[in-house]
C-alpha cells in the first residue's frame, strides 16, 4: 500500500533520529528530553514515534509513578536524577520533577513550602546538570480544553485506551483554570537560557509530532544531519515567551 505523504515524511525524520543515535552512542553524549503538559495533550503517542526505530538499548522512557514512603523522605530531585542518561544514552522523561510545579500543587500532593523550595532550586539544578555535560530539551504540550474533553471521552469508552485512564483525569476538567495559572508560574520561573522551554500545540497530533521530532535533530543532532531537517513549524513549535500566555499562543 501506498504510503500517505504524512507517513513518509514521519519516516524520513526517524531514519535522520537513528543516524542521530549512531551519532549520539559514538560521541558519547548524554541527553535528555522533558515531557511536560496536561492529561492526554499526546506525551505518549509524541514519545511512541521518537522511539520506534532507537536502540532500545541507549533510549530510555522514564515514567515515575507516584513516590514510595521511602523516596518522599529523600531529596526531592533524587529518584530523577537516578535516571539521568549517562555516556551514549538518549533519555526522556515522560512527566519529570516538574510534577512539583504542577500536579502536585493543583492537587495539594505536596506543601506550598515545598512547591516554593522547588521552584527557587530547580534553575540551579538544570544548570549543574548542563554544566556537567548533559543537554537537556523542555517541551510543553498545549492542547485546547475542547480537544482534552474530547480526548477524555474517548479514553473512557475505547477499551484499547484503559490503561490509560488515570485518577486524575476526572479532574482534568474540573481544575482547568488551576492548572493553567500552575502552568504559567512554572514556565515563567523555570525558563532559563540554560535549559530553555519550548511549547508545541498539540490538538493536531498529526502535525505536532513532526514538529517534535523536527525540533530534537535541530536541537541534539550534528550540523551535517541537522541542516538536512526542516525547521520547525513556528505556528506550531516555539520558544516560550512570558507575552505567550496573555496573546493567545498557549491556551488559557
Amino acid at each position: 500500500m501506498a504510503k500517505t505523504k504524512d507517513e513518509r515524511e514521519l519516516e524520513a525524520l526517524q531514519v535522520s533520529l537513528v543516524r542521530y543515535q549512531q551519532y549520539a552512542i559514538d560521541a558519547g553524549t548524554r541527553d535528555l528530553v522533558i515531557f511536560e503538559g496536561r492529561d492526554t495533550a499526546g506525551k505518549d503517542g509524541a514519545i511512541r514515534r521518537i522511539t520506534e526505530h532507537l536502540s532500545v538499548r541507549n533510549t530510555h522512557v522514564v515514567a515515575l509513578p507516584k513516590p514510595s514512603d521511602r523516596e518522599r523522605s529523600e531529596w526531592y530531585f533524587q529518584r530523577y536524577a537516578r535516571r539521568l542518561p549517562t555516556a551514549g544514552e538518549f533519555t526522556i522523561f515522560n512527566r519529570s520533577w516538574y510534577n512539583r510545579a504542577g500536579v502536585e500543587r493543583v492537587m495539594k500532593f505536596s506543601t506550598a513550602d515545598e512547591q516554593e523550595t522547588f521552584l527557587r532550586d530547580v534553575n540551579t539544578f538544570e544548570r549543574m546538570l548542563v554544566g556537567s555535560g548533559l543537554r537537556i530539551v523542555k517541551l510543553w504540550l498545549d492542547i485546547s480544553r475542547k480537544e482534552q474533553a474530547a480526548r477524555l471521552e474517548a479514553r473512557r469508552t475505547d477499551p484499547l485506551k484503559a490503561l490509560k485512564i488515570s485518577p486524575l483525569d476526572g479532574v482534568a476538567q474540573e481544575k482547568w483554570t488551576a492548572y493553567s495559572k500552575a502552568r504559567n508560574e512554572m514556565l515563567t520561573r523555570t525558563h532559563c537560557p540554560e535549559a530553555p522551554w519550548f511549547i508545541v500545540h498539540t490538538d493536531k497530533k498529526h502535525k505536532a509530532r513532526p514538529n517534535i521530532i523536527r525540533h530534537l535533530l535541530k536541537t541534539l543532532a550534528p550540523k551535517e544531519i541537522a541542516r538536512e531537517v526542516e525547521a520547525p513549524d513556528a505556528d506550531i513549535l516555539y520558544p516560550f515567551d512570558p507575552t505567550a500566555i496573555t496573546d493567545g499562543r498557549l491556551q488559557p
